[in-house]
């Protein structure tokens, strides 16, 4: 499954196929507020029966998650989900153009032997959303129904404690009416702010900056079909097509606030920095259309893996959306998990079912960790700071990928999702590093010349080896060696046993034989 925000409950549009909220039998799989709900479709293939429950079915309109990655999209190609990305006017992107003091450096995907329609995909999101979800509820086994959900439950009903299997969910449906929805596996993908994150999982949470978004139309690009990434002061500013004819352009601002005078502060700070051929569009777009922020989140997090539940999307994991890396992973998440899940003919036992899934953890690093470190790290790059080093840096990094073959090739393959590799991602950080060291050693070293590569490397370092322990150093470059999330599985299982022995081997309210009695009822109000 994948997710988005939640939002405000509305009426839902006529044409959605909203099963009504009354005497629904237990079902296999609870999914709620999955915005974006993919696994479902893979899922239905064993037969599974699921239940999504979603805030609000009307059409979203977002700022973000309009940008799939290459490698993005081979992940919906093997969900057999590739035609939602048609009959929406999206764009095919193939790669990148960055722009520093009048100067561009295009890196193009390497998508050469793959079949032609592999590429980027940008789009308005709540387009592809729609699409999305018309396909889950095409699915004769899925039950929708827009609703808020308001607690995890155990098996008698109660609110979930830990130390309990989650046996379901207790949501207010749109008629006001508070429910009851039994499942043997409940999947939470409540979006970034969600509710439900600090009960399954232990997050690190920070709050780099915001993104502005304006919407600039009949505009042409400097390079068609290509993202473009404007190295501003005193931090990026994005502009990608997102139909055939608009193009989203993101401000990133840093900082816990946004000016008080924004539009003052696009018009005199932004713009000026800005290509000649779009700062005219930019300005139009500045006092026409309406200006739109969020923050911008990075969470990296310790799941606890609770049995009976998972976490998904950006309730689980964050990187700054900088590299527009955020469906990349969480479709590569979908995959893996529907992969670990589908040989298990039932979720019945929920200790079973998060013991045989304990090792999504570790699994999901190679291409988790790769698209998070070098979105935050190129981030942490690409932003000024008023230092001399890292300006040396930042410079570097422009070079270097300006260079083209394998020093452009190399990171944009990182960068796409096409070659998750947290070792390779290592090496061509270091690579520009090293890179800006020789040209500051030239012609001849200089006392001043060693200093600054020095600091030069120490910038480096203080960048990237963060945001690699964030990630867990074994989970990223040895996941075999990494410890799977067994705690919260033992602790289930022990007061399960201590249960059973304390009534004479009886089913207790946790064991096996009362889970499966339970998801027998559905309880509806």
């Amino acid at each position: 499954t994948f997710w988005q925000w939640p939002v405000a409950a509305s009426a839902v549009a006529a044409s959605w196929p909203v099963t009504p909220s009354s005497h629904i039998a237990c079902m296999t799989h609870c999914i709620f507020q999955g915005r974006i709900a993919t696994d479902i479709v893979k899922l239905l293939q064993d037969g599974r029966r699921v239940l999504l429950l979603e805030r609000d079915f009307t059409q979203p309109d977002r700022i973000v998650g309009e940008l799939l990655q290459p490698g993005g999209y081979l992940m919906l190609k093997e969900l057999g989900l590739q035609d939602c990305t048609e009959g929406i006017d999206s764009t095919k992107v193939f790669g990148y153009a960055i722009y520093k003091n009048g100067k561009y450096a295009a890196v193009t995907y390497p998508i050469k032997g793959y079949s032609d329609d592999v590429a980027g995909r940008s789009f308005h999101h709540g387009r592809f959303v729609q699409q999305l979800r018309q396909r889950a509820a095409a699915q004769p086994t899925v039950t929708c129904r827009e609703a808020t959900v308001k607690r995890l439950i155990n098996d008698a009903g109660g609110e979930w404690e830990e130390g309990q299997p989650v046996s379901g969910v207790q949501y207010k449906a749109a008629d006001g009416t508070v429910r009851e929805a039994r499942a043997h596996l409940t999947v939470c993908c409540d979006g970034m702010y969600s509710t439900f994150r600090k009960q399954l999982a232990k997050p690190d949470i920070h709050h780099p900056s915001f993104f502005v978004g304006l919407l600039l139309r009949d505009v042409q690009l400097p390079y068609a079909n290509y993202g473009h990434v404007i190295l501003a002061e005193p931090s990026p500013v994005l502009f990608y097509p997102i139909s055939s004819s608009e193009v989203r352009c993101l401000v990133d601002v840093p900082g816990e606030k946004l000016p008080q005078q924004l539009p003052a502060y696009l018009k005199a700070k932004v713009a000026p920095q800005l290509p000649s051929e779009l700062q005219q569009a930019f300005l139009t777009a500045v006092d026409n259309e309406p200006i739109r922020s969020m923050q911008n989140k990075q969470m990296s997090c310790q799941p606890m893996h609770q049995p009976g539940a998972l976490l998904l999307g950006d309730a689980f994991n964050m990187r700054h959306p900088l590299t527009g890396g955020g469906m990349t992973v969480a479709l590569s998440d979908t995959r893996l998990l529907c992969d670990m899940l589908h040989p298990l003919p039932s979720f019945e036992d929920s200790i079973d079912t998060a013991r045989s899934t304990a090792e999504f953890y570790t699994k999901r690093k190679p291409v988790s960790a790769t698209i998070n470190t070098l979105a935050n790290a190129l981030y942490k790059v690409f932003c000024v700071t008023g230092s001399k080093a890292h300006e040396e840096m930042r410079q570097a990094c422009f070079d270097y990928l300006g260079k083209g073959g394998a020093c452009a090739s190399g990171p944009v393959s990182l960068l796409s999702g096409l070659n998750p590799s947290p070792s390779l991602l290592v090496m061509h950080f270091f690579s520009v590093a090293l890179f800006g060291i020789g040209r500051l050693l030239q012609p001849r070293p200089t006392f001043r010349g060693v200093y600054m590569c020095v600091a030069l490397l120490v910038v480096a370092s203080r960048i990237i080896l963060p945001i690699i322990w964030a990630e867990g150093l074994r989970a990223v470059f040895v996941p075999k060696l990494a410890p799977r999330p067994l705690s919260s599985i033992k602790k289930v299982e022990s007061l399960r046993n201590i249960s059973s022995s304390g009534s004479g081997g009886l089913a207790s309210t946790v064991s096996v034989g009362a889970v499966g009695a339970g998801l027998t009822r559905m309880r509806a109000a």
